[in-house]
């Protein structure tokens, strides 16, 4: 079209990327089939790849795409109705309100809330959890995916259908819980989002320590569960605990990939914004005076963020936010890290004496940081033919690269 610039197809892309989960969400509703609603989607994508550059970008892209989706859906249904396909049948009669708004605002927050419950029902486990939020929310595909998790795309498509197949034959409600069913769902739904941002933050195997991807897509999906449920403290605190973890993102690593601990890290460098957003969603959460698990973990970031050197960090305040995080969930990994603090407080010797107790030592033999930690503790302490075997012990549990390299440093230390 004359007088149009081209849109590129990087803008396309972005744009169908944010718009995905929404798009899917309505369609999911419209014709109560997930598959349905996925391959629409897909088609109005083909759709704006092929009219988009030309005619440039719609005043309302998302509802250019919920209309386009739609009526490719309804064309594809019928046709494939015509050949006695009773699940194309069904999902056309799901779809007789054919002339309801599909783009209303609260309508579309109502959908995208269900696709986000029914995608961590607690009947699907939670790997398939997770792959269904990434497809469906995120728009990621299942290649993406694959890749994110390490597992041939094969396997990551047997495991959406197997998912949505389940959805299906064991009519898993597409709804939002009720409210006495909301606390139990909604522990469900952010500890999906966290997995997500705890594989990209530090990766589980690979080459590199952090996966952007995978963190970026995280804090997409908290930013949404915030827009969504904004009076859910813990959804707040979701995503100011991922946003001040990001802050530190760029001097996690060296530029050859090696491992920079959090006390050895450029301050100067963190990410100043990121800091001030995650630091300000923490306080309205911290008015409301309904501390939660992730409120606790973002305030004792905050108390990190604030100090200006590793040396004038305030430890007796982050001891004190971890006896309040272990009053509302005592398990080891949280004990492990509370014995971390306890180090800088009272010393290596009062944390070895934890990290050595049935409460702690005798869960986490499998866990590379329960022994990485115990050999820094008796490093410390001068410890060091226990120190070794116990970096070997954390070498021998990790597939990650960057922490390989740096325990193998430390082990070479003391050995």
């Amino acid at each position: 079209m004359p007088g149009v610039p081209a849109l590129p197809a990087a803008e396309i892309e972005r744009v169908f990327r944010a718009e995905y989960g929404r798009a899917v969400a309505v369609l999911v509703r419209v014709f109560g089939d997930i598959d349905v609603a996925e391959e629409a989607v897909q088609d109005a994508f083909t759709a704006a790849v092929q009219r988009w550059p030309s005619a440039g970008l719609p005043a309302s892209p998302a509802g250019w795409i919920i209309t386009t989706a739609r009526n490719s859906a309804i064309d594809r249904l019928r046709r494939e109705a015509s050949r006695e396909d009773r699940q194309a049948k069904a999902a056309l009669l799901h779809a007789g309100g054919g002339d309801t708004e599909l783009a209303e605002e609260d309508a579309v927050r109502d959908d995208r809330l269900r696709l986000i419950f029914t995608c961590c029902h607690p009947a699907l486990a939670i790997g398939a959890q997770v792959a269904l939020t990434l497809r469906l929310l995120g728009g990621l595909t299942t290649a993406e995916i694959a890749r994110a998790f390490l597992v041939p795309e094969s396997t990551m498509a047997q495991r959406l259908v197997r998912a949505k197949g389940k959805i299906r034959d064991a009519r898993i409600p597409y709804r939002v819980p009720t409210e006495a069913e909301l606390p139990g769902r909604l522990r469900a739904v952010l500890a999906v989002v966290y997995l997500i941002f705890t594989e990209g933050h530090t990766a589980s195997s690979g080459e590199h320590l952090v996966r952007e991807d995978l963190c970026a897509e995280a804090i997409r999906l908290g930013r949404l569960l915030a827009e969504l449920m904004p009076d859910e403290p813990e959804a707040l605190g979701l995503l100011a605990l991922m946003l001040l973890l990001q802050s530190r993102r760029a001097t996690r690593t060296t530029s050859g990939g090696d491992l920079v601990l959090l006390a050895e890290q450029d301050r100067g460098r963190w990410d100043r914004d990121l800091i001030a957003e995650g630091q300000a969603i923490l306080r309205r959460c911290l008015r409301r005076n309904q501390p939660g698990p992730y409120q606790i973990q973002a305030a004792i970031n905050a108390v990190h963020s604030d100090a200006p050197t590793a040396a004038a960090t305030d430890w007796r305040q982050i001891l004190q936010l971890y006896d309040q995080l272990h009053s509302l969930t005592p398990t080891p990994i949280v004990a492990l890290h509370r014995a971390v603090a306890v180090a800088e407080v009272d010393g290596p010797d009062a944390a070895l004496v934890l990290v050595d107790g049935s409460a702690i030592g005798g869960h986490l033999d499998g866990y590379h940081l329960f022994h990485a930690i115990r050999a820094d503790l008796l490093r410390r302490l001068g410890r060091t033919t226990e120190a070794a075997h116990a970096y070997r012990a954390a070498l021998d549990r990790t597939q990650n690269a960057a922490e390989r390299a740096f325990l193998q440093r430390r082990w070479a230390g003391v050995a």
